[in-house]
């Protein structure tokens, strides 16, 4: 049964979208809800853990930002495969030994560092932490479109559940970051890991107990249609499009990450670096709260176009800024940014694939995030080692800009082709969505 879901109708809305109360009040939603957003805080403390500690054990940034930046490599190698793994065979499957892996790992790495272990044991066991990263977040969005599917006003609920699962991620980096420097800097240099891996194998293994929210597997398709079942979620146009814009979107986190570690080491208050970041968070906390509340006239990609190009405008400033209330207040702009830019692309993800690779294609999105960390905390680290913090913070600028060049021309790749959703189809379900 088709049915379609119109994001622009000549700039009038059919009707006034859901709030957080209906979405939350969705049967089953907490069961998966609480667990997951525990299991999530790798993403948000797991680099600020390893810069601070490796920061700690060497005395160079650098070296912290490689350490960190081979985590990042490794998941966003890994996290697509972690998804379409989980699309096929199923969510639990996949989390259950992924979360046991990835607790050993992080214990590996923290023994490796106090111990002062050379440069490539600690890559040896930054592989498998990075690769082994939950991929929680797009898990409980493919939960989100299975539990509203044929419930009344489910087309309307989706996008209010992206928006909702846009604050709830940078929800994790307004605490996320804060309690790992707080634990870093006022109990023990390992303590931020330390708690991120607890976290994450608790909430983890509850997460995964939670089998009957999770998305129905597609390792038997209807009719056989092998081929169908096994095309990548990148072999989409629009995904690669939206894989290149969130890797800027990671060069901001990367950058902000370390080139605010070395800013408050520089003026010699190391524990304003949690404070900062966070209120960069709660920018985009607060902006993904307001605009999954509101009714837009225009559709996800003409707002990805505007959120991304006002994040590089502000990105552009933080260079030359040497203030911490004028960091406060750019954190703030570059966070409300941010959230824009993610919740549309997540948006558009729902027009462009179908439900039987969705698990798969979040994970391009949250991998190419990852990336863009990655290569941002190892140039920003570089950079401010030899140059200074002021150095550091014109990686978010290159990144985004170079991500903006990409995605202004390709824009149109992001609206979807024929007929039906996507170039992946499963068990002939169709949905088409208007996304300009």
């Amino acid at each position: 049964m088709s049915h379609t879901v119109d994001t622009e109708t000549a700039g009038q809305p059919a009707t006034t979208r859901p709030g957080y109360g209906q979405l939350l009040r969705t049967p089953g939603a907490w069961t998966f809800l609480v667990p997951g957003f525990a299991a999530r805080q790798p993403f948000a403390m797991l680099t600020i853990g390893i810069v601070l500690l490796v920061q700690h054990t060497t005395g160079s940034y650098g070296t912290a930002g490689v350490v960190a930046a081979v985590t990042g490599v490794a998941m966003a190698l890994c996290a697509p495969q972690s998804g379409k793994l989980a699309d096929r065979f199923g969510q639990a499957t996949v989390l259950v030994p992924g979360v046991l892996l990835h607790a050993a790992s992080v214990t590996v790495l923290i023994a490796l560092a106090l111990a002062h272990a050379p440069l490539w044991a600690l890559f040896v066991a930054a592989v498998p932490t990075g690769a082994s990263v939950p991929q929680v977040g797009p898990m409980v969005r493919s939960r989100w479109a299975t539990v509203l599917t044929g419930s009344p006003g489910a087309s309307a609920l989706l996008p209010t559940a992206a928006a909702f699962e846009s604050v709830t991620d940078e929800f994790t980096f307004v605490i996320g970051p804060v309690l790992a420097t707080a634990l870093c800097t006022g109990v023990h240099p390992a303590a931020g890991l330390a708690a991120e891996a607890a976290l994450t194998l608790v909430g983890g293994l509850i997460f995964a107990a939670r089998r009957a929210t999770q998305p129905l597997t597609v390792s038997t398709p209807a009719g056989g249609h092998e081929g169908a079942r096994s095309a990548s979620a990148l072999s989409i146009p629009g995904v690669r499009v939206l894989a290149v814009s969130f890797l800027g979107i990671g060069a901001v986190f990367g950058g902000m990450q370390v080139s605010l570690t070395a800013f408050a080491q520089e003026i010699g208050s190391p524990g304003v670096n949690g404070p900062l970041y966070g209120v960069f968070a709660a920018g985009n906390m607060l902006s993904g709260l307001v605009f999954g509340a509101v009714t837009w006239k225009t559709g996800p990609r003409r707002r990805l176009v505007l959120g991304y190009t006002g994040l590089t405008l502000v990105s552009a400033t933080l260079w030359a800024v040497h203030s911490v209330a004028l960091f406060a207040v750019l954190g703030l702009l570059a966070g409300l940014c941010i959230a824009p830019a993610l919740i549309s692309g997540y948006t558009l993800i729902e027009a462009l694939v179908e439900s039987s690779a969705r698990t798969e294609a979040f994970t391009w999105l949250t991998g190419a995030v990852a990336l863009g960390q990655a290569a941002a905390v190892t140039v920003a680290g570089r950079l401010a080692d030899t140059h200074g913090a002021r150095a550091g913070f014109l990686v978010p600028l290159i990144g985004t800009a170079l991500a903006l060049a990409v995605l202004l021309p390709l824009q149109s790749r992001l609206l979807p082709r024929g007929p039906g959703r996507g170039a992946i189809r499963a068990m002939g379900h169709r949905e088409t969505t208007a996304v300009d």
